[in-house]
């Protein structure tokens, strides 16, 4: 343990528990009713409304070996060719394996998925898939048809929830074992202000951390706070420098910042071009699938061709669809362009790369659990091994299910007894000297500048040296008149500078291109050194220590593993 605690005041109430969840996206809310079904008294704490989490924004779908001929082992040569090398083969053999089946439960749940005339599931392909497996809803709503369902779900059960609560950090027994979460509640409801949620499991479906960029295709609340929580609390992150870039993120300008709407890859995979300013397809002949290779491939072509000519976007080409295709199979994507005055049906669609999706994140092994005895994690705030170097298209959602699923079976088995807190937070450890919420710009701009999908050694230490700097000014602030005053706002981009500082140690360490990024300086692939994990935990003094592991594999996440 670190004993590196947030500022915050200590907690004002507290209720107990045998599990809390804290997300309510699809991992989330799947480990819930699981765990609930189980008989566990569980507690979901979610950061805005149950359904505000990534999962809604969700456009494409969930991908699964599900249709006429398609089975597991092609899903996973697919997912395996995508994640460059990095992917952990019984991770993703575990989540080819057990998707189609999750995903019929999730549909036993309540989900409505779009169906063909025949009332067999429609599926399509997107980047990187040989196959059509990519089940969806409401044309390009598949998140949103999800969330609706285990949402109903959630309420019908009657599960304790916690909306409008921030975490904050990990609570441990005096044996150092999870013993709980300490939060913040905003506004009105049966709880306010700083409390506690006492549990001897806790489960992180945090989501993702997309706002340590400028441009991302994050909602606001996706601030990486639980992947600066498990740091803190000690444990181990792992490929954090592997921040997938969509490719085709409708481009509002290029001083546009915050969330920027996704133009989803269904739309290629239902065959759409990708064109430059004058008409010409770029893809092609880059990749055996052109516009359908995978998403790192299709980011840093339009990269390229945005660099060659000199110009901020390049353009989605589909008037060839027609009024009634976007009308029926897009409409959410049709919607969004014409808020901004473009017409799909008539003209090509400005498009440009921007932050979308974390394949790293907290390192845990095949049943969620985490370096931290009873902290698990699943969903996008988790580093399973199954994505990589570069999550292939629709593969998150299917992750979420499958290993929230996993982990609420593991607690179920445990079922360890509950403990009592060593102490109450605020009280004891080593508070993190808070930043002004203003710095959040500052961070934005810097990991956008040196961090981005085209990277080199002297773009990534700029950037170490601007994060640094923010640091030490935070610490040097702390004890006197311009301390922050602990809240939301301050906890959040504290929270951004600390995934960020870790985002940027390992990346500059990823002395080669891989994956979802791009090293101008380090163009090559390096399968000799390269094929290696970096592993990173925050030591006392709160320094990123970055430790390479001695092969493709993940080490065990405890001793005894």
């Amino acid at each position: 343990m670190t004993g590196i605690r947030l500022t915050a005041p200590a907690p004002g109430w507290a209720i107990d528990a045998d599990v809390v969840v804290v997300g309510s996206g699809v991992a989330g809310l799947t480990a819930a009713l699981r765990c609930a079904a189980a008989g566990l008294d569980t507690v979901v704490v979610t950061k805005a409304r149950l359904d505000d989490g990534s999962t809604r924004w969700a456009q494409g779908g969930i991908a699964a070996a599900l249709g006429e001929g398609d089975t597991p082992e092609q899903h996973l040569d697919d997912t395996l060719v995508a994640g460059a090398g990095l992917c952990d083969e019984e991770a993703v053999r575990t989540l080819v394996t057990e998707g189609p089946d999750a995903v019929r439960r999730l549909i036993g749940t309540g989900a409505h998925f779009d169906t063909t005339d025949s009332g067999d599931i429609a599926l399509t392909r997107e980047g990187g898939h040989h196959r059509r497996r990519i089940a969806h809803a409401g044309g390009d709503a598949t998140g949103a048809e999800i969330s609706r369902a285990l949402v109903g779900a959630v309420r019908e059960a009657a599960l304790h929830t916690i909306e409008n609560a921030l975490v904050l950090d990990l609570l441990t027994d005096a044996e150092g074992r999870t013993a709980g979460v300490s939060l913040h509640v905003m506004g009105e409801g049966q709880h306010d202000g700083v409390g506690a949620v006492r549990a001897p499991s806790v489960v992180l479906a945090t989501g993702g951390m997309g706002q340590v960029f400028s441009a991302t295709t994050n909602p606001s609340v996706s601030t990486g706070d639980g992947v600066a929580l498990a740091l803190r609390a000690g444990a181990e992150v792992s490929d954090l420098e592997f921040v997938q870039f969509h490719p085709t993120v409708l481009f509002l300008g290029a001083d546009s910042e915050g969330q920027q709407p996704l133009v989803s890859e269904a739309v290629r995979g239902e065959g759409a071009h990708l064109v430059d300013a004058d008409g010409v397809r770029f893809m092609v002949g880059q990749h055996e699938l052109a516009e359908l290779a995978p998403r790192d491939i299709v980011a840093k072509g339009i990269t390229r061709r945005m660099h060659e000519k000199g110009a901020e976007h390049m353009y989605l080409d589909a008037r060839h669809f027609g009024a009634r295709m976007w009308e029926q199979r897009f409409p959410t994507i049709l919607a969004a362009c014409r808020a901004h005055g473009i017409d799909p049906v008539t003209e090509p669609v400005p498009v440009a790369p921007a932050a979308h999706y974390a394949s790293g994140g907290v390192r845990t092994d095949l049943r969620g659990r985490t370096t931290v005895p009873g902290l698990y994690a699943c969903g996008e705030v988790a580093c399973t091994g199954v994505h990589g170097a570069n999550r292939l298209a629709s593969n998150s959602l299917l992750e979420g299910l499958v290993f929230a699923e996993r982990i609420a079976a593991d607690i179920a088995e445990a079922r360890p007894p509950r403990t009592e807190p060593a102490d109450a937070p605020g009280d004891a450890g080593a508070p993190v000297p808070l930043l002004s919420p203003e710095a959040r710009t500052a961070i934005q701009r810097t990991m956008s500048r040196g961090a981005g999908v085209l990277r080199s050694a002297d773009s990534l230490a700029t950037a170490a040296d601007e994060l640094e700097a923010l640091h030490r000014e935070a610490a040097a602030g702390a004890d006197g008149s311009k301390a922050v005053v602990p809240g939301v706002d301050a906890w959040e981009v504290t929270n951004l500078l600390l995934v960020s500082r870790v985002l940027v140690a390992a990346a500059r360490q990823r002395e080669e291109t891989r994956g979802c990024h791009w090293r101008e300086d380090r163009p090559d692939r390096d399968d000799a050194h390269g094929r290696r994990h970096l592993v990173v935990r925050i030591a006392p003094d709160r320094t990123p220590v970055v430790h390479r592991t001695e092969t493709a594999a993940f080490p065990p996440v405890r001793p005894s593993d």
